[in-house]
């Protein structure tokens, strides 16, 4: 089965990310061959989805410090934390394309927008079309997101409805590396892009995971969702 996917909030304590993945068709679609875009048969960027989403990791681009444990950062993993996602359409009313996805995080009291990426050639602190291609073409990536049709596409299946899903989990395919490590784990750690977070990837694997934490925990609080500003009384928080 193959869907629209809205990664709000994937994390852990080292590093974060969001991420949207349009796809080509409207609503959850039953792929069979080539339209499931098979990673192992080479065929990844032909399926129906982008499978590799226009992500923002502040780590990968460049600001190592925001986000962490620890008070040396500017939003510390040790507190709870206020996670904001906005979604701003291109004439600022409900029924207007989707064009661009900001966040920012309330902690003791203060309003954290997120992180401006440092990257030469890849600007701003939120998900616009431009700032995915340009991602893209820096990194030396497949423009996927722009071929499946871009925010707009994800913003219709907004629209439509998506399913909310909270979980806790690991990942036996890629051992997470590409939220808090190296990824791909071959490539240098100099090439732009590459470096995704402080661990060396190690102790990401499930078996270890399970073996040395199985006691882990994650809580979701106060879930809310409405017009900008009416979720929370700093939303409206202009950026700097």
């Amino acid at each position: 089965m193959c869907c629209f996917e809205m990664d709000i909030w994937e994390a852990n304590r080292m590093a974060t990310v969001f991420t949207p993945h349009p796809c080509t068709v409207d609503g959850p679609y039953r792929c069979s061959g080539v339209s499931c875009g098979d990673g192992d048969k080479g065929e990844r960027y032909m399926g129906v989805c982008d499978k590799d989403g226009c992500d923002f990791n502040a780590y990968r681009f460049g600001a190592q410090s925001h986000y962490g444990l620890g008070s040396n950062y500017d939003i510390d993993t040790n507190k709870n934390i206020t996670v904001v996602t906005q979604f701003i359409t291109d004439d600022n009313t409900d029924e207007g394309d989707l064009s661009e996805i900001r966040r920012f995080y309330i902690q003791d009291g203060k309003v954290l927008w997120h992180a401006n990426s440092t990257v030469p050639g890849v600007h701003g602190n939120s998900i616009t079309d431009k700032f995915c291609s340009a991602q893209k073409r820096v990194f030396q990536d497949p423009d996927d997101h722009k071929a499946k049709g871009g925010l707009k596409r994800m913003g219709e299946a907004l629209d439509r409805g998506m399913v909310l899903a909270l979980s806790i989990w690991d990942d036996g395919a890629t051992n997470m590396r590409w939220l808090d490590s190296t990824f791909p784990p071959h490539d240098s750690p100099q090439r732009l892009g590459v470096q995704r977070g402080p661990c060396d990837g190690s102790t990401s694997n499930p078996q270890f995971v399970r073996s040395h934490h199985a006691a882990a925990t994650v809580k979701y609080m106060n879930i809310r969702h409405g017009e900008i500003g009416s979720t929370t009384p700093d939303a409206k928080a202009r950026r700097l």
